[in-house]
């Protein structure tokens, strides 16, 4: 295999035993928690000479939360939060990549959880040139991150504090991590 010529979009798998989505909720208006979502997977298409070309397409299994709590953490799956019976995948599909600097991009898309989708822009960091595995794979990095309010994709469950304010926060800070095999 060689590294893609100039120009060209290339295909990318993203490899789920390296990627992860990871996020923090504040907690009791105190300190953050945090958690992350251990089943990532999707494909991107990357040209970085035309980034507008380039596509993302990401599900995330909205089971494999995780917080180092497993009473949270069934909590979290159930009807109060991500409902994961009735929608088991968030995903991600990209809309428009524009070039915001030197190996980053501001990746704006549809962002769906617990069955709502809504408009979001990833800035995208990090991206990192091909490298050889030693198993003789081509691999590329990237990082992402954005903040969301929980309440715009339908997750309102909250409990008030005795001395007011309320237990779990609205903004939700999202960092995402991937790995990705070239494919083709």
């Amino acid at each position: 295999m060689s590294t893609p010529a100039a120009g060209s979009a290339t295909r990318y798998e993203i490899d789920p035993a390296h990627s992860g989505a990871a996020f923090k909720v504040r907690h009791m208006m105190i300190a953050h928690v945090k958690g992350e979502f251990t089943r990532i997977s999707g494909t991107v298409v990357f040209d970085p000479s035309n980034p507008s070309a380039s596509q993302i397409d990401v599900t995330i299994d909205a089971s494999s939360i995780h917080t180092r709590e497993p009473q949270r953490d069934e909590h979290l799956r159930s009807a109060d939060f991500l409902d994961v019976a009735k929608f088991p995948n968030i995903t991600f599909r990209s809309k428009d990549v524009v070039a915001a600097g030197k190996d980053s991009f501001e990746v704006v898309g549809d962002l769906t959880i617990h069955g709502v989708t809504r408009d979001i822009a990833l800035i995208v960091d990090g991206v990192t040139p091909e490298a050889k595995d030693p198993w003789g794979n081509f691999r590329r990095g990237a990082s992402a991150s954005v903040t969301i309010n929980r309440k715009d994709f339908g997750l309102h469950w909250n409990a008030p504090l005795e001395a007011g304010g309320w237990l779990i926060g609205e903004e939700v800070h999202v960092n995402i991590d991937v790995e990705m095999v070239r494919k083709g």
